[in-house]
């Protein structure tokens, strides 16, 4: 039942670039190796491209985008 004011998923908040990278390390990515046009990270065979902003934050749309390609649910995220 949807009760207005209510979320049904916690909100994601944006994050620099380090950040990301220290999350996706605290959850056994390694890197980030350089690629073509964007750096990467990588955890086993599964290869994550690493957003380079061209402002200072990366938002919370991008953010979540990046968590459902790489299967990490959003409370596993804002555990770290």
């Amino acid at each position: 039942m949807f009760i207005p004011g209510n979320r049904l998923m916690p909100k994601v908040p944006s994050c620099s670039r380090d950040e990301l990278i220290r999350k996706l390390r605290k959850l056994n990515f390694s890197g980030p190796y350089s690629g073509g046009r964007h750096s990467y990270m990588k955890k086993g065979k599964y290869r994550q491209i690493i957003p380079n902003p061209h402002r200072k934050e990366i938002s919370s749309e991008l953010i979540k985008e990046l968590l459902k390609q790489a299967s990490i649910s959003v409370n596993e995220w804002l555990e770290i």
